[in-house]
């Protein structure tokens, strides 16, 4: 028989709901100013902050009502001992737990760019097929959470391995706070199986890397001049016959003053595959600037100096057992299939707890201990 408890005022303490709502109101106030369209960036902001509090707290308010709702059902089937509705409470009480997870994940981001859409680079390490291999297997696996999320995935650029797999692959994610959760499954991951490349049957370790950047919208002012860049076109690879490229419609840029190079090859025509690879590197800079200005402030985000091989943040054991272990967390799933089936939610969420209690221990200075 399911227990309901609640207690409203200990529920307002850890969301913090008083004082959203007065930050509400606070920005309400500040849109009645005359000159509030003044400044059309500042504006932008401004909304950009109410629409994100706003969702919070009518999801807050929604679930509040859910479980008012459910305490009545549930009063109704104790009283006249209606088995069938105690399950459909019950039901109803593990999809609000899963939500109000959700919304508590939520409550953690506080970074402008956590709202952000997401632009997602996958790198096989050292290794030739079987890395390459494992490589593409990642991207099955965060393609196949975002389908699970209802988030919108574009793959932008891959590079096929020789045999098999890929080299690299870039893809854009676009759904409320995909950066914010993707951002906690930024750097290696380690694969351990039974090679189906080798004949002899022996296990090997593969390694891949994941970097995740903000992408940037039109919101986002990043001046970009075209005198800093070197363009290169070229004839895309792929696996040849009759669908091979025959022109050089792929576009490799390089930002000259930071070194970056992005590089794009999967539209059709150079034109598309520049313009994405703009995109790319739009968001590149995006997220240099971001790191710029935490480095500035507390000399913050150690993670992407802390990605290097032998420092993976999980591992996928398919032999001799089988196990997905998240080293930062010590989380632990056993259904290695669901979770390269993109079932990761609970090591994304674990990670974002993990990170949040790591802040509030060095005094908000956010720095993990990886």
């Amino acid at each position: 028989m399911p227990k309901l408890e609640r207690n409203h005022r200990n529920s307002e303490v850890t969301f913090d709901l008083e004082a959203k709502i007065s930050r509400l109101n606070e920005l309400e106030r500040t849109q009645e100013e005359s000159d509030f369209w003044n400044d059309l960036q500042g504006a932008k902001t401004v909304l950009k902050e109410q629409k994100q509090i706003s969702r919070l707290v009518n999801e807050f308010l929604g679930l509040d009502k859910e479980l008012d709702d459910a305490a009545v059902l549930l009063e109704l089937a104790l009283e006249e001992d209606d088995k069938s509705v105690l399950k459909e409470v019950e039901q109803k009480l593990t999809e609000m737990e899963d939500q109000i997870r959700d919304l508590e994940v939520k409550r953690l981001f506080s970074q402008p760019e956590d709202e952000c859409d997401a632009i997602v680079e996958i790198h096989a390490g050292a290794g030739g097929t079987e890395a390459q291999d494992w490589a593409e297997m990642l991207l099955r696996m965060y393609l196949r959470w975002a389908e699970r999320e209802n988030y919108k995935a574009e793959v932008m650029n891959t590079l096929p391995g020789e045999e098999a797999g890929v080299k690299s692959a870039t893809f854009s994610v676009e759904g409320d706070y995909a950066y914010g959760r993707l951002k906690a499954e930024m750097g290696i991951h380690r694969l351990v199986r039974i090679s189906p490349f080798d004949a002899n049957a022996r296990r090997h370790t593969s390694f891949a890397a994941l970097f995740v950047y903000p992408s940037a919208d039109d919101d986002v002012d990043i001046q970009i001049n075209e005198t800093d860049l070197k363009i290169d076109t070229y004839r895309a690879s792929g696996a040849g016959g009759q669908h091979v490229n025959k022109t050089d419609s792929a576009v490799r840029i390089t930002h000259q003053p930071t070194g970056i190079v992005v590089q794009c090859q999967n539209e059709r025509s150079q034109h598309k595959n520049r313009a994405m690879a703009m995109k790319i590197l739009k968001s590149r800079l995006y997220d240099l600037e971001i790191q710029k200005k935490r480095e500035e402030k507390d000399n913050l985000h150690k993670d992407k100096k802390d990605i290097a091989w032998g420092s993976q943040i999980r591992s996928y054991v398919l032999q001799p057992y089988q196990m997905v272990k998240d080293h930062r967390t010590n989380c632990e799933i056993g259904n290695v299939n669901a979770v390269l089936d993109g079932d990761i939610n609970r090591f994304i969420q674990e990670y974002l707890f993990f990170e949040a209690e790591s802040g509030r221990a060095d005094g908000g200075n956010g720095k993990n201990s990886n």
